[in-house]
């Protein structure tokens, strides 16, 4: 709270000075509440405003008696889409099965399709599956702003991807196989490596690439998806992959005949 107003606070960077200290980045609403050295009460942490951020605003956290992790653990609440309105659903359902680092501030959501006994039937059909890590940031589902289309960027967000990931990947190129995205996520991160050293290696770092129509693909054949917000960067992407009309064309059948859209939608496979 600020003064007697509720907040909301959405992290989604944080430096850890110390268990009991952190600055962060974070989301904030109401905005106009949040002004340079605002003083905010959690619960058990408190907060003062250091500057607005390329977030939203830069705020150092401390909760000088427990740890700030365990503070949020028990009181903070998962950030599901504004959509999602039902508080009963469990926070397990918005996480993939095979999930293992935190970090992101959406889940993946083509990956919420999968389970281990359908990994477990890919497996017995002769495809093999490989894991990457990138932590989802704002820059994914915001509306895409006119900064963002001249300059041709997403805001950074962290990715991993092992070596015995990247070899899996170049051995199913090498011979022949096709290499199938599950998500835009995936789909992005690849491309971002691809560009960067010519081919599918080990690497971690940032990834702020803008998969836009007229882009060429070179690491990925195909996507598995899916349906997105209008006016998105994840609407960009698929329109770039499948083209422009074909996007179109999916997109109206499915508001045609009563698909699902976003996180715990219908998904579609472009190839």
């Amino acid at each position: 709270m600020i003064g007697s107003r509720p907040v909301e606070i959405l992290i989604v960077r944080r430096a850890e000075r110390s268990p009991t200290e952190w600055e962060i980045d974070a989301m904030v609403n109401p905005g106009k509440k949040f002004k340079t050295g605002a003083r905010v009460d959690l619960g058990g942490i408190t907060g003062e405003v250091q500057s607005v951020s390329d977030i939203g605003r830069r705020i150092l956290l401390r909760s000088p008696g427990r740890p700030i992790r365990d503070v949020l653990q028990e009181k903070g609440q998962l950030p599901f889409p504004p959509y999602i309105t039902n508080p009963a659903i469990p926070p397990g359902r918005y996480q993939t099965c095979f999930a293992r680092f935190e970090g992101s501030v959406a889940a993946p959501t083509a990956g919420l399709h999968f389970t281990p006994d359908l990994f477990s039937r890919l497996t017995a059909a002769g495809i093999r599956h490989a894991f990457l890590t990138l932590h989802v940031g704002p820059g994914t589902f915001r509306p895409v702003t006119s900064e963002a289309l001249r300059l041709g960027r997403l805001h950074p967000e962290p990715y991993r991807l092992d070596a015995a990931a990247a070899e899996q990947i170049r051995e199913t190129r090498v011979t022949g196989g096709r290499v199938i995205a599950v998500g835009t996520t995936v789909c992005r991160t690849l491309e971002w490596i691809h560009g960067r050293f010519g081919d599918i290696r080990a690497s971690e770092g940032e990834t702020d690439l803008f998969l836009r129509p007229g882009y060429t693909f070179r690491a990925v054949d195909g996507l598995l998806t899916n349906f997105h917000l209008p006016r998105t960067s994840l609407l960009m992407l698929v329109s770039a992959l499948a083209g422009r009309s074909a996007i179109q064309r999916a997109y109206d059948h499915a508001i045609r005949v009563g698909y699902r859209f976003y996180s715990f939608g219908d998904a579609m496979l472009i190839l």
